[in-house]
């Protein structure tokens, strides 16, 4: 009975692997998509975000059983909440593409993204199909310094966010208001993309450690020397 309780605890982590490989893939395609006015592409990727919701679905069912079944405690108890709360922050990265991919159906067969905009937009594609595939790992390895990693990682969306609002505020925007309202959707989408990346990376080390990233970080002290000669300035 022990031996196929660990396999099932298991297999809810595969799950979960297989939903960041999915949605990680989904926004690589939504945003080919969206940049070439592909709709069968973008069509595709709104269809398959029914596989993430099944997966879901099916990996709740498991864990309330599960729950329900064995009772567990300490560490198994952490797993099934943590992978719960998992599911749902790659459940909503699935829909965050999804979303991309509805809106180049919206604009077809019109390119919803301005050409002097694709590079900072292909830009914010390619990072937060990076981030989903190191959360994927981070789940596969449980490795806490690379789940810490992706914080920092998630500054270089921010910053192409940013950049994002810096064409849009720019006076010689020429590209007109229902594309400016499409580029702060498609930037909004991203950004929140690679939250939830971030979000399953702290889970995974609150799952290994019992504490929250946030309260490690804060325990880590940089060491600082005095610089010779500034002592006691």
């Amino acid at each position: 009975m022990r031996d196929a309780y660990h396999e099932e605890l298991d297999s809810i982590g595969d799950s979960l692997v297989e939903m960041a490989r999915l949605v990680g893939s989904a926004i690589g395609r939504a945003t080919a998509a969206i940049l070439d006015a592909d709709l069968k592409l973008a069509e595709s990727v709104i269809e398959g975000d029914e596989k993430v919701d099944d997966l879901q679905h099916d990996l709740e069912a498991r864990a309330i059983a599960l729950l329900a079944r064995q009772q567990p405690v300490a560490t198994d108890l952490r797993i099934v909440v943590t992978s719960l709360r998992m599911s749902a922050d790659l459940e909503r990265s699935g829909d965050l593409a999804q979303h991309v991919a509805k809106l180049t159906r919206l604009r077809y067969p019109e390119r919803a993204i301005p050409q002097d905009l694709h590079a900072t937009i292909l830009e914010m594609g390619q990072l937060a199909q990076r981030l989903m595939a190191k959360a994927a790992e981070v789940i596969i390895t449980k490795d806490v310094d690379l789940a810490m990693q992706l914080e920092q990682d998630d500054d270089a969306m921010d910053l192409l966010h940013r950049t994002l609002f810096q064409h849009l505020m720019d006076e010689r925007w020429k590209h007109g208001i229902e594309t400016a309202v499409d580029v702060t959707l498609l930037g909004r989408y991203y950004e929140r993309y690679a939250d939830h990346a971030v979000a399953v990376a702290k889970r995974v080390v609150y799952l290994v450690t019992g504490e929250h990233a946030d309260e490690l970080q804060s325990d880590i002290q940089p060491d600082i020397q005095p610089v010779s000669g500034v002592e006691g300035a």
